[in-house]
Order: C-alpha cells, then sequence, then structure tokens
C-alpha cells in the first residue's frame, strides 16, 4: 500500500494482528503514519510482522493476549489509553474457520470454537475500547466478518453461523451509536488469498481471491473522514 499521513499520529489497535488479514492491515496503518497495537498469540508471527514494517518499528506494540478474555483485553486497552491517551480505530480482524462436514456431522466443540474466535472476539475486543471511545465522543470500529455471514454457503453451518451472528451484532452496536462520532462498520471478504488458503484448496483459481492488502485498503478508508457518513453498514471485499 502506498504510504501517506493520513492517519498520523492516530492510535489503531489490530486485534488478531499478526495473521495473514491482521498484518497486512496493521502494515497499512502504519504506512500511513498511525501507531499501532497489535494482538497476537504466536510469538513467532509477531517478530514477522516487526520485520516486515522495518523502520517504522517504533510505531509498533506488540500484546500477547487472548482476544476472548475480557480482562485480557480490558487490560491492553488500558494499556494503550495509559501510553498514548487517545484510540482511533479498533479492527477486529481475529477469527477462524471451519468447514466441510454437513450440520448433522459436526461436533458440537466446533460450534464452540467457532462462536469464540468470530462472535466472542467481536463482543469482547468492542466493549474493551468502548470506555475510551465513548470518553472522546469519537472513533472508528471495523469488525471483519465474511461474505459467508450472507451468502451462508453448505458445509459451514457453524462457521456460518459465528459470522452472521457477528454481523448482526455489529449492525446493533452501530445503531446503540447513532448519532455520535463513534462508527461502527463491518467488511465481508471471500476467500482470502494467504499461504494457509492455498496449502488447504490446491486446486482452486487463486486469481479469484481478495488480496489482503486489498482488504485492508477498505478497511482504511472505513476509517477516513471521508467515510464519515458510514455506520452500520456491511461492505463485501
Amino acid at each position: 500500500m502506498e504510504a501517506t499521513a493520513r492517519f498520523q499520529g492516530q492510535v489503531v489497535i489490530v486485534a488478531g494482528g499478526t495473521g495473514a488479514l491482521g498484518s497486512a492491515v496493521a502494515r497499512a496503518f502504519i504506512q500511513a503514519g498511525a501507531n499501532v497495537a497489535v494482538t497476537y498469540r504466536t510469538p513467532r508471527e509477531y517478530e514477522d510482522l516487526q520485520s516486515s514494517v522495518a523502520a517504522d518499528r517504533a510505531r509498533l506494540r506488540g500484546h500477547q493476549v487472548d482476544v476472548t478474555s475480557e480482562a485480557e483485553m480490558s487490560r491492553l486497552a488500558a494499556a494503550v489509553d495509559a501510553e498514548f491517551h487517545r484510540l482511533d480505530v479498533l479492527v477486529n480482524a481475529a477469527g477462524g474457520y471451519s468447514g466441510g462436514p454437513k450440520l448433522w456431522e459436526i461436533d458440537s466443540a466446533v460450534l464452540e470454537r467457532m462462536l469464540d474466535l468470530n462472535l466472542r472476539s467481536a463482543f469482547v475486543t468492542s466493549r474493551s475500547v468502548m470506555p475510551i471511545l465513548l470518553r472522546q465522543g469519537r472513533g472508528c470500529i471495523v469488525n471483519v466478518a465474511a461474505k459467508a455471514a450472507v451468502d451462508q454457503p453448505g458445509g459451514a453451518g457453524a462457521y456460518v453461523a459465528s459470522k452472521a451472528a457477528a454481523l448482526a451484532m455489529m449492525h446493533s452496536l452501530a445503531m446503540d451509536l447513532k448519532g455520535t462520532a463513534i462508527r461502527v462498520n463491518s467488511v465481508l471478504p471471500s476467500t482470502i488469498d494467504t499461504a494457509a488458503n492455498r496449502r488447504d484448496m490446491p486446486r482452486a483459481n487463486f486469481a479469484t481471491w481478495t488480496k489482503p492488502e486489498d482488504i485492508a485498503r477498505v478497511i482504511l478508508f472505513l476509517c477516513t473522514e471521508d467515510a464519515r457518513a458510514l455506520n452500520g453498514t456491511a461492505i463485501p471485499v
């Protein structure tokens, strides 16, 4: 992504910020001038992200937290607030996928895992930053749902349910905040072009998949002043 200064001095939290999409979002915000705090579970992934931002590493913070834990996410939000005394953007790029078996073949543990990764993560991360955003009276939240939340294909019942629930929840939060300068939107990626997806679906047409960097561009746009009229939207990418 082309470097600009449109987020100069702003502060961004990217939950799941070392995954294939999250790292693209984190890099894009850093290149646009922001200070970025990412959550991660695997230290190696955070080290890789640090290396990829090179000279801008001073504007990157890493927090090894479980984004489904209210206590851990609250501590992260408090740490960011204590250091920067502001928060401009939360992007929740955490999540997971499970598919293949038909609904009656899915173990109930799969449903619980999908609800944790895709619904509870959105619930917890959003709640963790709301005290800061409400105090400021401004800010942006973008949640990464999935096109499957509205297309609802077979063979992915637990995943579809969790993403659809997250989409509905974020729209409700946007309506709670209507009339304020705090905006909440969702993006709905189809299949993302990642190394893991290429490995899992080697016969697919990769050219039809969406690049993480292109999704990042949409997310950054939603957090700009140009998108100030957008609240409660769900944008397919």
